[in-house]
């Protein structure tokens, strides 16, 4: 096996690298997870993600964690409703899309990010993760690099897989391109213990998703397991739209006259949204990678995930893709028909870029399409079609 003692460094402790650390050390490769977090139960884990067939399935299944995927995944929590600026349900598929169907190429079961975080965590050798180690340089050395962390430590790696995120600071040891803006911005925001505090919205939304499309904007909003709702408030926006607006992100107040203006045309069921959200709402401008992106291989560097291939959220392929990448990683990386690690790497790049290119693709094109004058009918036709 090619990294047969050698040591691997992951950098970053996301559905992508948790899970290529739970796939290589089913090959009994030295894996550590280097995670910035100062604990598991450090961040506040965001929207729940929904897992593909062909990719964050095929690497569960892999990792031998269906049968604990089945113990936390949330059914149902795929439903979707479709509804316009007054909350008016043109679609609905609660009445017949089945709560468990695994095996079928449309079933997406939903899973929280931390019941799927603490899953893979809990699937790991005990201390292969390693906590507080916010990842700030690193140098080259002997056949591997030697790896800074901002709490002033440091360690060694033959091997580093950079699992970083869209904001990789491992990235530019590889290559020197950099996300795009993709036009959109979305202003995330949260609404604890919903029943009571946004129940006409909890009353609709049915414990499963809703989109809400009018006037070239959205509201996208997804039920979490904990009863909390989490919703994003879509729309065109200049790159530097969150420092230019002059709002106060942190004022609640503030954020419901800003929607009631910018979101004049829709119904105030919506307010209940902005009237109960935590603060402060988070503006997040939405990056791609170039389609087109290439890099000269190294035989001790790898992208994995958004790292690698950053994308718009519309396709719901980000965190699929990025489990895939450790799939296929770990496949190339214990794979006997490589004579070199560059070779295996390089079979691995070629072929994470041709698909995460065709991912992203159809993220941005999805991505137009639910931002346009025709965004409803759009989305209408594209769910009644399937």
């Amino acid at each position: 096996m090619l990294i047969e003692n050698k040591s691997i460094a992951i950098v970053g402790g996301g559905p992508g690298g948790l899970t290529l650390a739970r796939l290589l050390q089913l090959k009994n490769a030295q894996v550590k997870v280097y995670e910035r977090d100062l604990n598991k139960n450090a961040r506040v884990q965001g929207s729940p993600l929904d897992m593909h067939e062909g990719s964050g399935m095929d690497a569960l299944r892999n990792a031998d964690l269906l049968d604990e995927f089945k113990k936390n995944y949330r059914p149902g929590a795929d439903k979707m409703l479709i509804v316009n600026e007054h909350a008016e349900i043109l679609f609905t598929d609660h009445e017949t899309k089945r709560d468990e169907d695994f095996g079928n190429e449309d079933f997406r079961p939903e899973i929280d990010r931390g019941p799927l975080r603490n899953m893979l965590l809990d699937s790991l050798k005990p201390e292969t993760v390693v906590w507080d180690r916010h990842f700030i340089s690193m140098e080259a050395q002997n056949e591997g690099w030697l790896l800074h962390f901002k709490n002033g430590l440091s360690a060694y790696a033959d091997l580093v897989i950079a699992a970083d995120g869209a904001n990789s600071r491992i990235r530019p040891y590889l290559t020197d391109l950099k996300p795009v803006y993709s036009g959109i911005l979305m202003l995330e925001g949260n609404v604890y213990h919903a029943e009571k505090t946004a129940p006409h919205i909890k009353a609709l939304i049915k414990d499963g998703k809703i989109m809400a499309f009018g006037n070239n904007k959205n509201l996208l909003l997804g039920q979490k397991g904990n009863g909390d709702l989490g919703f994003y408030a879509s729309f065109r926006a200049n790159e530097n739209w969150a420092a230019e607006s002059g709002l106060d992100f942190s004022d609640q107040k503030e954020m419901l006259k800003w929607f009631k203006k910018e979101y004049a045309e829709w119904g105030s069921i919506w307010y209940e949204l902005f009237e109960n959200a935590s603060v402060p709402f988070i503006p997040r401008p939405i990056y791609s990678m170039p389609l087109d992106q290439s890099w000269e291989t190294k035989p001790n560097l790898i992208l994995l995930g958004d790292a690698a291939h950053v994308m718009p959220p519309f396709a719901g392929e980000g965190a699929n893709m990025a489990m895939l990448d450790a799939l296929e990683l770990s496949e190339c990386l214990t794979s006997d028909r490589f004579t070199t690690l560059k070779e295996a790497i390089s079979h691995y790049e070629i072929q994470m870029r041709k698909r995460a290119a065709e991912a992203t693709k159809e993220s941005l094109e999805n991505g137009d399409k639910m931002h346009s004058e025709k965004a409803l009918d759009n989305m209408l036709e594209f769910f009644t079609s399937h």
